[in-house]
């Protein structure tokens, strides 16, 4: 009788602010934790999934199997993938319409590790930008890290507008 072999790797959900320098630095801190025995599970969303898959191809993405990436929506209506987002309504559509798909994510991740061999999450790291993220992980009793991308001076005016 064969039995199931659980996935014992801490198990971490990252989400990045989407703009490149922020998704650059979660990917830098990801691949750090991958090394050091993590299970990433890295969210983007579908228009910076897509605009990945568009410059670097369709295999740009494809994961280990302790490596993944999931996608949300970002509530903006689709527009040119060339295009630069306009951050201002990026901002206020985030905060308005992520927390939703987000915690459907988790929910659903977690979910999967009961019937399957992959670990329910332990920790999820949020840029600093993406505080609707706290939400979900009072409620679902989830440790979170706020991961800055700014240099210091640039939080300490943060902290101060």
């Amino acid at each position: 009788m064969a039995s199931l072999v659980v996935d014992r790797k801490p198990h971490v959900v990252c989400i990045p602010y989407p703009a490149h320098g922020h998704v650059t630095s979660m990917l830098k801190l990801t691949k750090l934790l991958h090394f050091k025995g993590f299970r990433i599970t890295f969210v983007n969303t579908k228009f910076n999934n897509q605009r990945v898959l568009n410059s670097r191809g369709s295999d740009a993405l494809k994961g280990l199997p302790d490596f993944c990436f999931e996608t949300i929506p970002d509530g903006l209506p689709p527009s040119d993938l060339n295009a630069t987002q306009d951050i201002p309504a990026l901002c206020e559509s985030i905060l308005k319409n992520c927390l939703s798909p987000f915690k459907n994510l988790v929910l659903r991740l977690n979910e999967s590790a009961e019937s399957a061999s992959t670990p329910p999450i332990n920790c999820i790291i949020s840029d600093g930008m993406m505080s609707f993220t706290q939400d979900t992980t009072l409620e679902l009793g989830i440790l979170e890290v706020m991961f800055w991308t700014t240099s210091a001076c640039g939080f300490m005016g943060y902290l101060h507008y």
